[in-house]
């Protein structure tokens, strides 16, 4: 009887210690989630606050009894912020579909064609994740500028079509498709590009999603890029208009609305990344697994 209440006690002292462990990781959690949320919050809630109400508060309050959609209104009607949208979406669907093409053909050659020197030539490909960014960025620059190619789309998309990374991710992918599977398909007489389009695709779709999604927010935050190859309005992106925004007087008198302005630039990726994000964790996982 004594031996049981002993194993009775350890239990009960083994369930106490994982429900204080349980309850010590979720108050960490829930301050780490404040702590990263407070300035999405802090953003929205200054977005809808009035541009008088926001002037005349000497401590900044946390919340507002009369929100206000005008903010929004003025940061169309103001700035041209529809023409910064629609710079950014042809951006972001030509460098993504462009992208994809030159991604899924190089991690296919890489992958499942033979070829001289391709372990060669797939090594020092990966070696050139090992360059800095601001040379890669020089050297564009020289380029596109040699070409006369400044302030035009060719010159915002030609340098973002190619990524070391997406290609690697993809070919690793590829490589998992059993052997045997490509064999078979060659000896019933089937292209490799039949069998790129019919049997690799759809195996790898998640990966090939997942670089999408990931591609699709890296245009849409692109700035260093964008701010550096163009100069003229007409072919400023969302994030070189806001940069424009708040450098000229609007930005920095009306501050409401220049967050009502990120707010409506935050809020695509915001959703695109909650509906997805289940398919980014997959596909990543799925792409750097090998075996």
């Amino acid at each position: 009887m004594s031996q049981q209440i002993d194993y009775e006690k350890i239990e009960k002292s083994a369930r106490a210690r994982k429900t204080g462990l349980k309850a010590v990781t979720y108050v960490f959690l829930t301050l780490w989630a404040i702590i990263v949320l407070f300035p999405f919050y802090w953003m929205i809630l200054t977005s809808v606050k009035s541009y008088s109400a926001y002037n005349s508060e000497y401590i900044p309050r946390f919340f507002t009894l009369s929100p206000t959609m005008q903010n929004y209104i003025d940061a169309f009607t103001t700035v041209p912020l529809t023409g910064y949208f629609a710079n950014t979406l042809i951006f972001t669907i030509v460098t993504t579909a462009a992208m994809l093409f030159v991604t899924i053909l190089a991690a296919f050659a890489f992958a499942r064609l033979e070829f001289k020197g391709k372990d060669l030539a797939f090594t020092l490909f990966l070696a050139l994740i090992m360059i800095p960014n601001e040379l890669v960025i020089i050297t564009n620059y020289v380029t596109m500028t040699s070409l006369d190619l400044r302030n035009t789309f060719a010159g915002l998309i030609l340098p973002s079509v190619t990524s070391v990374f997406y290609i690697y991710l993809l070919r690793e992918n590829f490589a998992q498709i059993p052997d045997e599977l490509y064999y078979a398909a060659k000896v019933d007489g089937t292209s490799d590009f039949k069998y790129l389009t019919k049997v690799l695709i759809p195996i790898c779709k998640p990966t090939i999603i997942t670089i999408t999604i990931l591609k699709v927010i890296e245009c849409w935050n692109s700035y260093v890029w964008p701010r550096l190859v163009t100069d003229e309005e007409a072919y400023f992106l969302v994030s070189n208009g806001i940069q424009a925004i708040r450098e000229s007087g609007f930005g920095r008198e009306n501050i409401p609305a220049m967050m009502a302005a990120v707010v409506v630039i935050s809020v695509p990726l915001i959703v695109l990344f909650l509906i997805f994000h289940k398919k980014i964790m997959e596909g990543v996982s799925r792409g750097g697994t090998k075996g």
